[in-house]
């Protein structure tokens, strides 16, 4: 019992030490097993902890409880990626949907109208005071945004 209770503690100490919970440790058994994970090998799911260990998400709010996604402190980088699905313009409240899983939404007044275009290409920059500039390919217009998602 002794030496099954001290290869368990010498199995966790580098997790606690970096305080990172593996997936069965942060899940109920029912819950693990509703996602599929008791299929994976042991390798697989070490290899899914090792990753969630190095990218493990900062969660943060504003004081309204809105999410913060570029906390004053993160860099901010201009991006480029491709709208989804089908598109014409904005026309004040537009939400725009990205290929990389992020939504953002018009930040601004104002429509503008565009030629009507597939899965454009756009570049999202930031601007000063924490604002964003979305520019659409082959619109050659661009618009204030803010991500919401």
């Amino acid at each position: 019992m002794l030496p099954a209770c001290l290869a368990l503690l010498l199995a966790t100490l580098p997790a606690v030490a970096q305080q990172f919970s593996s997936l069965e440790e942060r899940m109920s058994s029912a819950d693990f097993k509703a996602a599929g994970l008791d299929k994976l090998t042991p390798q697989e799911l070490q290899f899914l902890d090792n990753w969630l260990r190095t990218h493990q998400p900062v969660k943060m709010v504003s004081s309204s409880g809105q999410p913060v996604f570029y906390p004053d402190n993160a860099p901010r980088e201009k991006f480029s990626t491709h709208l989804v699905g089908h598109f014409n313009g904005w026309s004040g409240h537009t939400t725009f949907t990205l290929d990389n899983g992020q939504v953002w939404q018009q930040a601004e007044s104002g429509a503008y109208s565009c030629p009507d275009i597939d899965n454009p290409e756009v570049t999202i920059k930031p601007m000063i005071l924490g604002s964003w500039l979305m520019y659409v390919q082959d619109c050659n217009q661009s618009v204030r945004v803010q991500r919401v998602k």
